[in-house]
């Protein structure tokens, strides 16, 4: 893993990258002053490359922090980051540090002004979604100097240290269990996944363990927005209609999974033997189905008090300590729809 540099970069690090002016710089940089299109764009593009965000409290040291925790996820439209954050604001509770939050919608774009708009004000520390961002982000959580913990997810190289699970494994585990319990002829239903980093994943860890075993996925459908019961049963209803055979079908999300299990509920199906079904994140909300959904757990309040707690015990003991990895492990719930090998 690479050494982040701990001095905070400053003004003349971009006018020395930018070749102007630390005074055109500050002018550029606080939106002041008559500066050209051409300057302007230049020390921007400097800026970005290097990481670079200006302290928005005002005479104050660089070094100086704010007790808070910049909490960047992608949304809060589902089941899933809610939890994530209890288990945050749980942790931190007994510390002088309070998590705030920004959503970014899947969006790296977003994400990098949600990101530059937070470490502006210099918290102490920043828990973020995923192990994937753009280079301007990237290189603004490089240099931030404190503690940052990318959560979710630990397929992949960390910026400094990540706590999640390897949802490529997540994928492998599932497609054992459904290839365990005989079904071949399997759908698989999902998010559009270009900008699911997770999603898309487990969706290769799943089909790599079927390919493995001499099975190909029969038939697949990915959709965008938010994660819905109704889109769960129209997407079940089509793939049915489309491929009447199917004898398992797998859902990226639990919610999606409930409308699906709705649908082949009312049309009698004969659950799990003649078609199983499966999700994934184990969103205790949906226990009020009338049958339990085969889902996996994704940790995610263990993931919040895990990332909390590294970034309380980095600001009290002011470590530096980097490359930590935390892997935890979901637990598979075979529901009453999934059959047991």
């Amino acid at each position: 893993m690479q050494t982040r540099s701990k001095r905070p970069l400053t003004l003349r690090d971009v006018s020395e990258a930018s070749g102007v002016s630390e005074m055109t710089v500050s002018r550029v940089l606080r939106k002041k002053g008559d500066v050209s299109a051409a300057t302007r764009e230049k020390v921007q593009e400097a800026a970005r490359r290097l990481g670079y965000v200006p302290n928005k409290i005002a005479g104050a040291l660089a070094s100086q922090r704010v007790n808070l925790v910049a909490v960047i996820i992608p949304s809060l439209g589902n089941m899933v980051f809610p939890e994530v954050l209890s288990g945050i604001s749980e942790e931190l509770e007994g510390t002088e540090l309070q998590p705030v939050v920004g959503v970014t919608d899947y969006q790296p774009e977003k994400e990098e002004k949600v990101l530059f708009e937070m470490l502006s004000w210099r918290p102490s520390g920043v828990i973020i979604a995923g192990l994937e961002h753009s280079e301007a982000s990237r290189a603004m959580l490089k240099q931030a100097g404190i503690p940052v913990v990318e959560i979710m997810d630990t397929d992949g190289e960390a910026i400094d240290t990540a706590v999640g699970i390897s949802h490529r494994r997540a994928g492998r585990l599932m497609a054992d269990e459904i290839i365990k319990a005989g079904y071949k002829r399997i759908g698989f239903m999902g998010t559009k996944m270009p900008l699911d980093h997770r999603a898309r994943k487990r969706f290769e860890g799943f089909t790599q363990t079927l390919a493995k075993n001499g099975i190909e996925i029969a038939d697949q459908e990915f959709y965008s927005g938010g994660s819905a019961l109704a889109k769960g049963r129209e997407m079940t209803a089509a793939m049915l209609k489309r491929t009447p055979d199917l004898d398992f079908l797998y859902y990226s999300n639990d919610m999606i999974g409930a409308g699906g299990l709705l649908y082949l509920h009312e049309t009698g199906a004969d659950i799990p033997n003649t078609i199983g079904l499966a999700g994934f994140n184990g969103v205790e909300l949906l226990d009020g189905l009338p049958l339990q959904l085969a889902t996996m757990d994704a940790c995610r309040r263990e993931i919040g008090q895990t990332a909390a707690r590294i970034i309380a015990a980095r600001n009290a003991e002011g470590s530096n300590d980097e490359g930590q990895v935390v892997e935890l492990s979901p637990t598979l719930s075979f529901g009453a729809t999934l059959r047991k090998s």
